[in-house]
């Protein structure tokens, strides 16, 4: 596979058309190495216009899903961001790239040890992560600019939005009607805004933990 050109055509014929133009997060797409972050035996996969398996019933954003989320939720240099699924680390990575530190939790200890060595090989270092489940009540110490969780929920994210800064954003996938729509939640101090992105199919959080409900 030429990686370069399946780059290119990932930015030209996925990530523009859906509107996303920004160039700092054009050049984020294309300066992360994607592929890394791919399991090794879909690695010929990693620019292609798919959510491809990462083990536990899980996957991973689209390209043009991930760009589009970072293009709503407006990153800070500033920003610290919350990120509930870490995942393969990809969009911890992209996250962590455009803000001043991310604390990433997930369920799963092999997603969270892969993650931590794929951003280390990349050079990235302001991310905390950690693991969350249902057994183990997690209590973030701080207040959250942007926090972004990846699995789909079936709940309003009433206590993540309680852990938002003024002017902070959520970004969650939720149901609706049974279709599951990437949401943009923003909060002043006065109002508490909902916004739909586009629809996005993802699994969704284990019962056990959404039975939590983020207890913080």
């Amino acid at each position: 596979m030429n990686q370069e050109k399946a780059r290119y055509n990932m930015v030209e014929q996925q990530i523009r058309p859906w509107g996303v133009f920004q160039p700092s997060i054009i050049n984020l797409m294309t300066s992360i190495p994607r592929e890394i972050f791919v399991p090794s035996e879909t690695r010929s996969l990693a620019f292609a216009d798919l959510s491809i398996d990462i083990g536990h019933h899980q996957k991973m954003y689209q390209p043009k899903q991930e760009a589009r989320m970072l293009q709503a939720l407006d990153l800070k240099e500033s920003d610290e961001v919350l990120e509930i699924g870490t995942g393969t680390g990809f969009t911890t990575a992209l996250l962590a790239s455009m803000s001043h530190h991310v604390v990433s939790i997930d369920q799963f200890d092999d997603f969270i040890q892969q993650a931590d060595k794929k951003l280390a090989q990349c050079g990235i270092s302001n991310v905390t992560t950690d693991i969350f489940t249902a057994n183990k009540e997690w209590h973030p110490s701080d207040r959250f600019d942007v926090i972004v969780c990846t699995p789909a929920i079936s709940h309003s994210p009433n206590e993540l939005l309680k852990q938002l800064t003024s002017n902070g954003r959520l970004f969650s996938v939720e149901f609706y009607n049974g279709i599951s729509y990437a949401t943009l939640y923003r909060k002043t101090d006065d109002n508490i805004t909902r916004q739909r992105l586009f629809e996005l199919a993802t699994p969704k959080m284990s019962l056990d933990n959404e039975k939590q409900e983020f207890v913080f």
